[in-house]
């Protein structure tokens, strides 16, 4: 699958992540035309919380040569909207990612049945 816009993660993970009740972090590793070499799951946390180090979504880009990610994650209260950790933890990722050489070109959101892209919202500028 090669991965143009958040819709394209959105209709490709929903139905796998809409229901989960604790929270999932996963990276999602491309190639250099931005297909998917596979998706990997970081963290699965607490009701509301997961725990990601950037050393491990660095590690796995690494060893699968990928040159570009997205982040993804759910909310299992069904609101997309980013947290201030959600936030944080992009800043973080991000800066780690490009001093590697890996771009991050999106985190995506999953609530209930709605999603909020990162990229959409300007907060991430494709590197």
């Amino acid at each position: 699958i090669k991965i143009k816009t958040s819709r394209d993660i959105v209709d490709y993970f929903m139905p796998y992540m809409r229901d989960a009740k604790k929270e999932i972090f996963k990276v999602i590793l491309l190639d250099g035309k931005n297909k998917i070499i596979k998706d990997v799951t970081i963290s699965e946390g607490t009701l509301n919380k997961g725990i990601v180090h950037p050393r491990e979504v660095i590690k796995e880009a690494i060893s699968e040569s990928a040159s570009a990610l997205i982040l993804l994650h759910n909310h299992p209260s069904g609101e997309p909207e980013p947290s201030q950790d959600d936030i944080e933890i992009t800043n973080r990722l991000i800066s780690a990612c490009e001093l590697v050489g890996i771009r991050v070109l999106d985190h995506v959101i999953l609530g209930d049945n709605k999603h909020y892209s990162f990229y959409n919202e300007g907060l991430i500028k494709e590197g």
